[in-house]
């Protein structure tokens, strides 16, 4: 059990999370915090777990390196940097819980939980603060609430659902899973096979839809005075939220405006080398990523292939991006409102004024 699980006698630790949709300015005010309070970052995103896929997961390049990793997972400056980094950087300020694993292998929120445990360990250790950029809100729940009591996998019905996907397709497995949990079918895309497959086990293992297992332990309510508290919930911090919440029409200029600059920065040059000519996997030999590899799915990389493969005009894909973007701006910012004890900023994470509010936030916390 780590440190951060069981604190023992340990004074609380604090933890900064800055949260919010995409395009909000997140990781801006992440690092200026970082640098103004000794932090270092913590990436709470399921998309840039991901190795390879770079420019369209919006993952901060460190300015004039490539990205390499110490052994606690943190990104460091190592040699000159590739086109790709289409960001202001990392400024110095190590980036954890990124480029984890390779895009055919399976990554779970429970894997982002026991990844984001020895980071902070890691951090407390060296004195330094655990500042969290958090856009997947499935995995910041799984780090500060713990996991539902789900079923552990079953690699006999993984290879059953793996190989009827190969000779059916993963439409064929989406249509089982409407019938297995009708609720879990419609939040899944029809292609995200990896998703289907592990709900469909969930619901046979466990013998009860996904909700239900997930919901376990949870409170009715934010203001739920019964609220029940996981066994494995994080403990031992002091934790500060602040989310970012800029008005809808600025954000979605903004995130138009991004997909643009993403493709100036080579973006569709990165699909076709993802699609055709493989990529150096972590044993340094050359691979070529299965063309249902889990990061294709991610908004974008499907769109971009498909102009790639001559099914739409670039002008097509690009619109359908920046309308997906929107789309999925809009259900972060749905989930993030659940969220309790959330202090909310109504700007971009890198206008001054967000800065200034976030330091008396956290300077108002920490005397209390």
């Amino acid at each position: 059990m780590t440190a951060s699980e069981n604190p023992a006698s340990a004074a609380p630790a604090r933890l900064i999370v800055i949260l919010g949709p995409t395009a909000s300015g997140k990781s801006a005010l992440a690092i200026e915090l970082a640098k103004r309070l000794n932090g270092e970052i913590l990436v709470c995103d399921s998309t840039q777990v991901y190795r390879h896929f770079d420019i369209g997961t919006a993952k901060v390049a460190p300015v004039g390196a490539h990205i390499s990793r110490d052994p606690a997972g943190a990104r460091v400056t190592d040699v000159p940097a590739p086109s790709h980094s289409v960001k202001t950087g990392q400024q110095e300020i190590p980036h954890h819980l990124v480029d984890l694993v390779e895009p055919d292998e399976i990554f779970t929120a429970g894997d982002y939980r026991r990844h984001a445990l020895l980071a902070l360990d890691d951090l407390r250790r060296r004195s330094k603060l655990p500042i969290l950029a958090a856009g997947t809100g499935l995995y910041l729940r799984a780090l500060l609430e713990g996991l539902a009591d789900a079923p552990t996998r079953s690699e006999e019905l993984r290879n059953r659902l793996r190989l009827s996907a190969k000779q059916h397709g993963a439409t064929h497995l989406h249509k089982i899973l409407a019938r297995l949990d009708p609720a879990s079918a419609a939040r899944i895309a029809p292609r995200d096979t990896q998703k289907i497959i592990r709900a469909i086990e969930m619901r046979i293992l466990a013998k009860k839809p996904v909700a239900e297992i997930f919901s376990a332990g949870r409170p009715d309510s934010p203001d739920d005075d019964r609220r029940k508290v996981r066994s494995n919930a994080l403990e031992g911090y002091a934790i500060t939220k602040i989310g970012l919440a800029p008005p809808r029409p600025a954000l979605y200029a903004r995130i138009d405006a991004r997909v643009n600059e993403m493709l100036a920065a080579g973006w569709l040059d990165e699909v076709r080398t993802l699609d055709s000519s493989g990529v150096r996997d972590k044993a340094r030999e050359n691979v070529r990523i299965a063309p249902d590899a889990k990061p294709f799915q991610f908004i974008g990389y499907s769109d971009l292939r498909a102009h790639l493969e001559g099914r739409i005009p670039l002008a097509a894909a690009i619109a359908n991006i920046q309308q997906s973007t929107r789309r999925f701006a809009k259900r972060q910012l749905t989930w993030f409102r659940r969220e309790p004890d959330v202090h909310w900023l109504n700007a971009f994470g890198d206008a001054d004024e967000t800065l200034a509010a976030a330091l008396d936030l956290i300077a108002a916390r920490s005397s209390s």
